[in-house]
């Protein structure tokens, strides 16, 4: 223990751990912001007291808006200062299934969290748990880079893979919903009714077209115009089918054409689109079984085949190896 004092390397892990306990406390001491009023903490207990349980929802809505407010301070380090830039990181977490109006400052956090618990796992593992371990400045710095690149990153990487599922969900799903929407349509309903009635049918299988078929009935239930409920899915789903959808529906709206005309051709192209895809899987898979059929079968043989030969060989110039036996 006496060592981690005595070297250059131990004083700086020490160093780095004080400073990363201080900026924790100084981050708390931020969050805090301004301190409670007396007058008013008395005032909501006397409430409490009065309303009895009624208020308990009312405390738990005023503790989180305290809590959100208190994230506010942090704002500026946690989201993107550019409109723009801010508008992209709250898209990709709507893409990636995480409607709320703080997701992309939460997964800031999360990042920042992540990357400094890493570090000090690495200070802990490399100068006070295991510090005969790593003893040489490759695997110590390997160590101190290691969890933090890992925990900053890690993050990002989950919501690309998140965003990336639900585009393959969405796009898998897609022909079954215009088959019901259409079936829906032609039965007596209008649009808005069968695009609400298939996302309440399709939560099952496909629940991220489900939940998104669902928030444009809810939407348009609400008031809005069907055209900007449609044109704000494409821009949440961002698949080139949906946004062809959205550009048929509102076409048909727009001109007065038959919306159940429509929604036949396009529900016949899409499952040709979605048998087209099958095929290109299909004709792709060869090649992908010939690579693994040359790497796990090919060398195998080859030692069947020459490995007797390159004894033999072996064998014939070496004979003091024969002499000797």
């Amino acid at each position: 223990m006496l060592e981690i004092f005595s070297s250059p390397l131990g004083m700086t892990a020490l160093a780095g751990m004080a400073g990363v306990v201080l900026l924790g406390v100084a981050l708390v001491a931020l969050a805090g912001g301004e301190k409670a009023d007396p007058m008013q903490k008395f005032q909501d207990q006397t409430r409490t007291a009065t309303a009895g349980p009624k208020t308990d929802a009312r405390q738990l809505r005023r503790a989180s808006g305290r809590q959100i407010k208190a994230l506010d301070n942090f704002s500026r380090f946690l989201e993107p200062e550019n409109e723009k830039d801010l508008s992209a990181a709250r898209m990709k977490m709507i893409q990636a299934g995480y409607y709320g109006k703080n997701a992309a400052r939460d997964l800031v956090a999360l990042q920042f969290i992540l990357a400094v618990s890493g570090l000090l796992i690495s200070l802990l593992l490399g100068f006070v748990i295991m510090p005969d371990t790593f003893d040489t400045p490759l695997s110590l710095g390997l160590l101190m880079v290691a969890p933090m690149v890992v925990g900053y990153f890690g993050p990002r990487r989950w919501i690309e893979s998140r965003v990336e599922a639900r585009k393959e969900e969405i796009i898998s799903g897609f022909p079954d919903a215009l088959d019901m929407m259409l079936i829906c349509v032609e039965a007596g309903q209008s649009l808005d009714q069968a695009i609400q009635r298939v996302g309440r049918e399709l939560k099952s299988a496909y629940p991220a077209l489900g939940e998104e078929l669902g928030a444009v009935g809810e939407q348009v239930k609400a008031g809005r115009e069907r055209s900007d409920v449609l044109r704000d899915m494409a821009k949440r789903c961002d698949v080139s089918d949906i946004t062809s959808f959205v550009t048929v529906m509102v076409q048909a709206a727009t001109y007065g054409t038959s919306i159940t005309e429509a929604l036949r051709i396009f529900a016949s192209e899409m499952r040709d689109k979605r048998i087209m895809r099958a095929e290109e899987k299909a004709n792709i898979l060869p090649t992908k079984m010939t690579l693994g059929t040359m790497l796990f079968t090919v060398p195998p043989l080859l030692i069947i085949l020459i490995g007797p030969s390159v004894v033999g060989i072996a064998t014939e110039l070496n004979p003091a190896a024969i002499s000797g036996n």
